[in-house]
């Protein structure tokens, strides 16, 4: 069973990522190129939640100890 945070998180990555990927549209991109930087830091903002709460959690750590013994 996965850990629901992660699953939030990446969820929640996926998303910012798939907003970022429409700002770099070429419409998006010659309307607002502020809406594209807001929608990158997002997309890293999420990204780097995601890794700091992998970092911590338990279900990630076990995982990984399963997987290298």
């Amino acid at each position: 069973m996965g850990c629901s945070i992660c699953t939030y998180l990446e969820r929640a990555f996926k998303s910012r990522r798939g907003e970022y990927m429409t700002t770099c549209s070429e419409a998006f991109r010659r309307v607002s190129s502020k809406r594209m930087a807001y929608a990158s830091v997002e997309m890293e903002r999420a990204r780097s939640e995601l890794e700091t709460h992998r970092t911590v959690c338990v279900t990630v750590v076990a995982e990984a100890a399963a997987r290298h013994s």
